[in-house]
């Protein structure tokens, strides 16, 4: 189970069924919905789970203090969600935690409340874990979109890795949070779930800690739907991203011993990937000659030379220069 330190005490736990409790079997699959106010797209990402073709599962529903109607379309689904209020509103990460604390299945999903699944998505998943039992994690591709415009796909032009592949993940992040599926021994394996001292990366770096000690897997279909708006905070935080990309590296370095020198390719890369987050982080202040000098150690990529251009811009500029840059294909953002 996860250390005390990292996975919340009873702070924020709610009236509503606990882990303990009977209703049934136990399902296959629990997912995981944290709710904060997200009335807009509830219902129709509850029910793209009701739409699944594999039908053995729940649905645990942590509402982190919602002041709208997120409660009631929730409820109103029925007795399959089961609905947790938190008397106190706490980062995402935790609240993820404390939603897998309630759990019940093998497997854990997650699913955002303005995400959707295609109806065979937990079928396939639950397949590739079902031929091999040394995969403890599944993911799908994820086409992204914003109203009823499709922008791209993650796997659109470079596909994924399968099997032991840690380097290959540090390198390139394909999984997005609402395709993952996770083996429960997996998460039960490690000495915490999420790391509640991160608030951007904390994704991310769940996902980096199984492919260290697990082969991961993929369903090359796109059978998830990741809504793209402007409260994404890949938008806004880069300068989060940069200081969580460096705790990330220096936590590796502290955990698996021998890392520096086994890894020294990605010990440059996060160094430089977290570079151009600051110097992004930078140029939105306005202090685009900053931006610049943090970037000039670094060998210059297509993605830098065009950067450094765009800190001749005024960082008002950000918003949709942003929106072209994650509209470019994977292998380009690098």
């Amino acid at each position: 189970m996860p250390s005390s330190t990292t996975v919340p005490t009873r702070r924020g736990l709610v009236s509503g069924p606990s882990s303990s409790d009977a209703h049934g079997d136990m399902p296959a699959v629990s997912v995981i919905m944290n709710c904060l106010n997200c009335e807009r797209d509830l219902a129709e990402a509850i029910g793209s789970v009701f739409a699944q073709t594999f039908d053995d599962w729940e649905i645990v529903f942590w509402d982190n203090g919602s002041t709208d109607r997120s409660a009631e379309i929730a409820q109103g689904f029925g007795e399959r969600v089961r609905y947790f209020r938190a008397t106190e509103t706490v980062p995402l990460g935790a609240a993820r935690n404390l939603a897998i604390a309630k759990a019940r299945g093998e497997f854990i999903a997650f699913l955002d409340c303005d995400d959707v699944w295609l109806p065979e998505k937990l079928e396939r998943q639950v397949a590739l874990f079902r031929a091999n039992p040394r995969v403890g994690l599944v993911c799908t591709d994820t086409v992204m979109f914003t109203g009823a415009k499709d922008l791209n796909r993650l796997f659109e032009h470079a596909h994924p890795a399968r099997g032991h592949v840690f380097r290959e993940l540090m390198t390139t992040q394909w999984i997005s949070m609402s395709s993952a599926v996770i083996r429960r021994n997996a998460l039960d394996g490690m000495d915490h779930w999420f790391d509640e001292s991160l608030n951007v990366c904390e994704e991310a770096d769940v996902f980096y800690r199984i492919a260290w000690d697990w082969e991961l897997d993929h369903v090359d279909a796109p059978l998830t739907r990741w809504r793209v708006h402007g409260a994404n905070t890949t938008f806004r935080k880069f300068g989060q991203f940069a200081e969580e990309t460096l705790r990330i590296l220096d936590k590796h370095r502290a955990m698996y011993p021998g890392y520096d020198e086994r890894y020294a390719d990605l010990v440059a890369l996060l160094r430089r990937r977290a570079a151009f987050q600051r110097a992004v982080a930078l140029w939105r202040e306005g202090r685009g000659a900053e931006a610049r000098a943090t970037i000039a150690p670094f060998d210059a990529s297509p993605k830098f030379r065009l950067f450094r251009l765009a800190t001749y811009l005024p960082g008002a500029l950000f918003d949709p220069l942003a929106r072209l840059y994650f509209a470019l294909p994977a292998f380009l953002r690098r």
